[in-house]
């Protein structure tokens, strides 16, 4: 029993193809072609088709969520957030086909995303604040709180990672194993609860990475604004 896609299918020299690599070109595949179907042809009438309405469901549901979790303004993180989202939602869903393995069951792939992540952090708390107030929030409360800060922001990074994997791994495990005693019952219920935990570890992923997004972005914004609140008269 494989505990991982990364079995080589094919390989010529250096180049390697697994079936993470080939599963998640699919997945791709199948984003890029249904976006395009749903969004050829967007219309503004009261008559809205299937895939309009669940794509303004959909979208208007993350915009909600990133609000929530980061009381910001949802457009700028929409595009980031709502693609790790979907990827992963679509990526474990899919594990209910034959001979299909989640490119997330990978730990080289969940490492990926979580990377993504982590490079996202700085790059929106930049664009937010500016280089100079962003690296200030490594220097909090006090200049010694460097290096406890740096390995803050790399054990999360491997926390999100290994949170994923862990999750969707140990699922597509436990449904093999119980496949082998008992056949029939058990393993259905195990897919359809694996299902659900799927698209709950999606989620998660996303709102986690929000969180870490919303705290780069916010964390001096907070530290500023407490002396202009300070300094007003009371009345």
């Amino acid at each position: 029993m494989n505990m991982s896609p990364d079995e080589p299918l094919w390989q010529w020299e250096f180049l390697i193809l697994n079936r993470t690599i080939l599963f998640t070109w699919l997945i791709m595949g199948l984003l890029t072609c249904g976006s395009w179907l749903v969004t050829r042809r967007l219309s503004t009438s009261a008559r809205l088709s299937r895939g309009q309405n669940l794509l303004e469901v959909l979208v208007s549901g993350l915009k909600n969520q990133i609000q929530d979790v980061s009381q910001q303004d949802p457009g700028p993180f929409l595009p980031f957030v709502g693609t790790l989202f979907l990827f992963i939602v679509v990526s474990n869903i899919l594990s209910i086909v034959p001979g299909y393995e989640a490119p997330t069951s990978s730990l080289s792939t969940t490492a990926a995303l979580a990377t993504c992540v982590f490079i996202a952090v700085p790059i929106y708390g930049i664009a937010s604040q500016g280089l100079a107030d962003y690296l200030k929030q490594y220097l909090q409360p006090s200049f010694l709180m460097l290096p406890f800060n740096i390995i803050g922001e790399l054990s999360r990074t491997l926390a999100l990672a290994v949170r994923l994997y862990g999750n969707i791994m140990s699922g597509g495990v436990i449904g093999a194993i119980l496949l082998g005693f008992v056949p029939l019952f058990v393993p259905i219920l195990m897919q359809a609860f694996g299902l659900l935990t799927g698209v709950i570890q999606a989620y998660i992923f996303a709102v986690l990475a929000m969180v870490y997004i919303a705290s780069g972005t916010q964390a001096t914004h907070t530290l500023s604004e407490q002396p202009e609140e300070n300094s007003k008269p009371n009345t």
